[in-house]
């Protein structure tokens, strides 16, 4: 009889498995880390702010993971390679990949320059595939497979009025890349998803949770397009990340999650 009929939880087993999550220093990255971490994967943490990261770190220790840190950010090629190395080294491989690094810089089109445009493209959509390239190099040498999972945004299907043209497009980018590689990759038994959320709690979103005149009036105004009623909790991004991250989405490739409470689909 297979496992999975008398102990389903073991599709979403992630014990002994060697993680990278970069941008670890940032909201959806530390979640992502201490998720894993929480799960028992050995998890390599990724990011430019040292304190920052020192901090995810020991929030991940607390919780009794095995884990590491490297403070680069990935934006070249032997950034990301160096970060992938370091997983190999410590841990004797790479089986999941969370990129979680990038950046939002918002402006009416106007006002923005080609240089603030294309930093937000390196920073989300290059960074996002050059992980990826390092990561899976090593994934197809292992020869065991691999779980993919890039951070997209329900921006990369909807647009804003509020000057977000290098955010949106930067997000469709991601998508564009979780698609294609979906494709390329599958091959391998490597499987390429992305996690795109709308508004969830965190610090930078704080004020959106409070009741003040600021908080109030752009909560409701995204409360009135989400159909479960509610912003996004870190709980509810912890859930897929883990889905796409373990054999339970073995035969998932390809697909863009939203995790938004239906914002997208109405």
């Amino acid at each position: 009889m297979e496992e999975w009929l008398t102990n389903p939880a073991s599709l979403f087993d992630v014990r002994g498995k060697s993680a990278v999550v970069t941008g670890a220093s940032g909201a959806f990255g530390a979640l992502a880390a201490q998720v894993l971490a929480g799960a028992g994967a050995k998890v390599l943490l990724a990011a430019g702010n040292a304190k920052a990261l020192g901090e995810t770190a020991e929030a991940c220790r607390k919780l009794e993971g095995e884990v590491a840190e490297i403070v680069k950010r990935p934006d070249t090629d032997d950034d990301c390679a160096a970060i992938v190395k370091t997983a190999v080294e410590r841990f004797g491989g790479l089986d999941i990949l969370v990129v979680a690094s990038g950046m939002n810089d918002v402006a009416p089109i106007a006002d923005m320059s080609p240089d603030r445009f294309a930093t937000v493209m390196q920073a989300n959509v290059t960074g996002s595939w050059l992980m990826a390239q390092a990561a899976s190099r090593q994934m197809i040498a292992q020869g065991r497979g691999g779980k993919i999972v890039l951070m997209s945004s329900a921006r990369g299907l909807l647009g804003h009025p509020a000057g977000y043209t290098a955010y949106c497009a930067s997000k469709s980018a991601v998508d564009g890349i979780t698609r294609a590689l979906g494709c390329e990759l599958g091959k391998y038994a490597i499987t390429v998803n992305a996690i795109a959320p709308t508004v969830f709690r965190s610090q930078l979103t704080a004020w959106m949770f409070e009741d003040t005149e600021k908080g109030t009036a752009t909560r409701n105004g995204m409360l009135a397009r989400i159909p479960v009623g509610r912003l996004g909790e870190p709980a509810d991004l912890a859930g897929p990340l883990l889905f796409l991250s373990s054999a339970a989405s073995n035969f998932y490739t390809g697909h863009i999650l939203y995790a938004d409470g239906g914002y997208t689909a109405g």
